[in-house]
């Protein structure tokens, strides 16, 4: 990966729609080198996909809580459970196992607190092996990238 492709990987995060002419003129390049150029990336998993910025609050997913989750066995096993039965909950929006005081950090989008305290106990706390969870509660985002 060169300086060109960091170029279009940067420009492309800033703008996901760009057409293949918009970005071979950011990056100085023609279009057909461009293009070939993101193929590759893509087809090397470099870029995963594209994707639309929503607004969560319009849509009714401005909560956002945090979830440290200790887990009572982890071992392989046990960690597999319970990242499959992530993959299941829709209102947790990332996942990342850590190497912390605690086993994973969860960001988790609700409507409002009624609905995490419902998603919290109906649904994280019944993820396999979780022993204990602590919540925070995000007040303001000042930065979403």
């Amino acid at each position: 990966m060169d300086r060109l492709d960091l170029n279009i990987l940067a420009a492309l995060s800033r703008e996901g729609r760009l057409s293949m002419a918009e970005l071979a003129a950011r990056v100085g390049l023609s279009k057909s080198p461009v293009q070939a150029r993101v193929r590759k990336l893509e087809k090397d998993g470099v870029i995963r996909g594209y994707a639309a910025i929503v607004d969560r609050e319009r849509i009714g997913e401005g909560h956002v809580a945090f979830v440290q989750v200790k887990l009572s066995d982890t071992r392989s096993a046990a960690l597999d459970a319970f990242n499959r039965a992530v993959l299941a909950v829709p209102e947790i929006e990332q996942c990342h196992m850590m190497a912390a005081g605690f086993d994973y950090l969860l960001k988790v989008r609700t409507k409002d607190i009624a609905s995490y305290r419902r998603v919290l106990g109906e649904r994280i706390s019944a993820l396999p092996h979780v022993s204990q969870t602590s919540t925070f509660v995000a007040m303001e985002t000042v930065k979403d990238r």
